[in-house]
């Protein structure tokens, strides 16, 4: 049968019933008693008959109907329906992009929108290019677990037991978006619960005995590295937030009418809002840190670059130089320390306490009257003891603790 010419369509007169023209591999003109002209495309897919329409003439040219054709064409051959998946994106927005890597780079633009924090978007794309060598080009409807696990052994198998955790479930929220979207009917994943080897957790080092914390505090204060550095320890132990949100901490976080440090939830974990009330000892500290770094928006800059915050390794660098071994206390510890301490004075609600330390509730009533209530006043009060609490060891005479 040849094919259509142009002249042939521009030409083609309506009759008393609607009729077909035909170009060739399941592409006609439909030719309505009203003279609209249609481009339809008839094809099977998994043993049924259906039509595509692939536009109106002239809007859409010849030219363009055979475009849409050999595309339609290409979804078949992938396994896709192109009604189906044309139905999708016109609901969802979804891209047409069939294969794991297509849905997980999906994946990767929503977070951003969600505006998550560049560090995470970053460690989940590095986290994926451990499965794109196996089954990153593979259509995401035909995926297996048996593919899903021999990527997470690959992984296994370097002794990264926990990477291959993350993997496991950063894959998941690439087949629930496939699902989602229409382009995938299950989750593979979730055939691999009990499969992964189990990662021994590891706590952070930290120092929990008096007479050691007081030790820590005076060596703290003779540091003789950079200033910036000593300083930004000693605002650590006074309000023990993570050492990534300290590093982070800007300017422009501070109220100091109301002695509040508020720290956006874009900056937290659990990605809520985190107030810490400012003791009296941890303004005397922002004050000593104010003629170094007002010109950045940041209070603890780099050395070299005041509009980049301090680095990651800085702060674990000095414990280091200090003395104080990965196994004996690490930036991180500095949580550790204030909630044993303060746990065991008996002073305080252990829901003012996991409050301040910005941890998620894990009974959600629970978690909403928290939210809610935040038991403000009483961590004013407490975050100004904990302060007195270190100057008292810091002045202590070493034994009498």
């Amino acid at each position: 049968m040849s094919k259509l010419t142009q002249l042939e369509v521009k030409n083609a007169k309506p009759r008393e019933r609607p009729y077909k023209v035909a170009d060739g591999a399941g592409m006609y003109l439909y030719v309505k008693p009203t003279g609209a002209k249609y481009w339809r495309l008839d094809y099977r897919y998994r043993n049924k008959h259906k039509t595509l329409a692939l536009g109106v003439y002239p809007e859409v040219t010849l030219a363009e109907a055979r475009v849409k054709r050999e595309n339609a064409r290409r979804q078949i051959a992938d396994g896709i329906d192109p009604s189906h998946a044309r139905k999708i994106e016109r609901l969802t927005g979804a891209k047409p992009g069939k294969t794991f890597r297509d849905v997980a780079e999906e994946l990767i633009e929503k977070m951003a929108r969600e505006g998550r924090a560049k560090v995470t978007i970053d460690k989940t794309k590095w986290v994926f290019d451990f499965a794109y060598p196996f089954f990153g080009d593979s259509l995401i409807n035909e995926i297996t677990a048996q593919e899903v696990l021999s990527a997470l052994r690959s992984v296994e198998a370097k002794g990264n037991f926990e990477t291959a955790r993350r993997l496991r479930s950063k894959c998941g929220k690439v087949f629930r978006l496939a699902i989602a979207t229409g382009r995938a009917e299950r989750d593979p994943t979730q055939d691999l619960r009990g499969a992964l080897t189990t990662p021994k957790r590891e706590h952070y080092a930290t120092i929990v005995k008096p007479d050691e914390i007081s030790a820590l505090l005076r060596t703290i204060d003779n540091y003789s590295g950079h200033l910036t550095t000593r300083l930004a320890l000693q605002l650590l132990a006074l309000t023990f937030v993570r050492p990534g949100e300290l590093r982070h901490a800007e300017w422009k976080e501070f109220d100091f009418k109301e002695n509040v440090w508020e720290i956006p939830a874009e900056k937290m974990k659990m990605r809520r809002i985190h107030r810490i009330p400012l003791s009296k000892q941890a303004l005397t500290i922002i004050d000593s840190v104010r003629p170094i770094s007002s010109k950045s928006p940041y209070l603890f800059p780099t050395i070299s670059r005041h509009h980049r915050p301090m680095s990651e390794n800085t702060l674990t660098g000095a414990l280091r130089r200090m003395g104080y071994s990965k196994g004996q206390m690490t930036a991180h510890g500095f949580r550790a320390m204030a909630a044993t301490r303060l746990n065991e004075m008996g002073k305080w609600s252990t829901d003012a306490i996991e409050r301040q330390l910005a941890h998620q509730e894990a009974n959600e009533v629970r978690r909403a009257y928290t939210h809610a209530a935040q038991y403000w006043d009483e961590r004013v009060k407490m975050m100004q003891a904990w302060a007195d609490y270190l100057d008292t060891l810091r002045n202590a005479t070493p034994g009498q603790t």
